[in-house]
């Protein structure tokens, strides 16, 4: 199905909460035309995640398991998958994975198999546990986490860099990568977290100017080109960044959407996310050697 740009452009203010479903459907109702219908424009654009999975839960190549850590100054007790990979001998690299606006859904489970796979120890935190956990669908799931406060759901995400680099099979070198949300997690957790080893945001949210003096993790930014929402704050990020000396990369992909790499969407794309994959695994086997 080939859908205009004005429908993505709508689907992110959805998904964003900048819409509800109501006028959502309203709005996009104007390009179901051709026998199109908007029903069939909206099971388009919603996830695939039986058929998306790069990594399933039960393959041989990776070690998964629940665990549950502790969040004093967030959630409290907060629950995580934890991965690494199947063999492995001696301490591994760290990596926090963080989940989009709807919790810890079975894309960004499967993306903590990933990063397993590619040889670190990962950990992919769930935000709603306080809530009863990621409750099956994301509409439920972003309802839920809007019923949090973000600066808890920080707490909770920097209470589990903690854990990791506490792990015995952790060398104690520890990054994040986050998308959406997480890349807003990634970015603040840059600015919090002085012991953290490398941050990769994933087209996320700035913090402010003034906060920028305080990094000192390495960053590798991704954005997307047709993203114009998260974009706008771009320039004064980097402004600040160049400003500050900080030691950062960011990567602008042309002609893609926001959650580009979201496999299990329409506006995943391939190629992009091959390449951003790429680029944030080599950027984590460096920093955190």
């Amino acid at each position: 199905m080939k859908l205009r740009q004005e429908v993505y452009e709508l689907y992110d203010s959805y998904v964003h909460s900048k819409i509800d479903r109501r006028e959502f459907m309203e709005k996009v109702s104007v390009y179901a035309v051709g026998g199109l219908t908007v029903g069939a424009i909206l099971d388009f654009l919603l996830p695939n995640y039986q058929d998306k999975q790069q990594v399933r839960a039960d393959d041989p190549r990776v070690k998964t398991e629940y665990i549950e850590y502790n969040s004093p100054e967030g959630g409290g007790t907060i629950k995580g998958l934890l991965s690494r990979p199947a063999t492995m001998e001696g301490a591994l690299p760290g990596v926090v994975v963080v989940h989009e606006n709807r919790g810890l859904n079975p894309h960004i489970e499967d993306v903590g198999r990933r990063a397993a796979l590619a040889g670190f120890v990962s950990l992919a935190p769930d935000a709603l546990t306080p809530l009863g956990g990621y409750p099956g669908t994301d509409d439920e799931g972003r309802t839920l986490q809007r019923k949090r406060d973000r600066g808890k759901m920080l707490e909770d995400f920097i209470a589990a860099f903690h854990h990791v680099k506490g792990l015995a099979n952790c060398t104690g070198k520890v990054g994040v990568v986050g998308f959406c949300f997480g890349g807003w997690i990634s970015n603040m957790m840059a600015v919090r977290v002085p012991e953290l080893d490398a941050a990769v945001p994933f087209y996320g949210g700035q913090p402010a100017a003034e906060d920028v003096p305080q990094i000192k993790a390495p960053i590798q930014l991704h954005f997307a080109e047709l993203d114009k929402r998260v974009n706008a704050g771009w320039p004064a990020y980097e402004a600040a960044l160049k400003e500050n000396g900080k030691e950062y990369e960011a990567h602008m992909y042309p002609a893609v959407n926001h959650g580009f790499h979201n496999d299990t969407t329409p506006r995943f794309n391939e190629a992009a996310a091959k390449l951003a994959w790429q680029r944030t695994t080599s950027f984590f086997t460096d920093k955190l050697s």
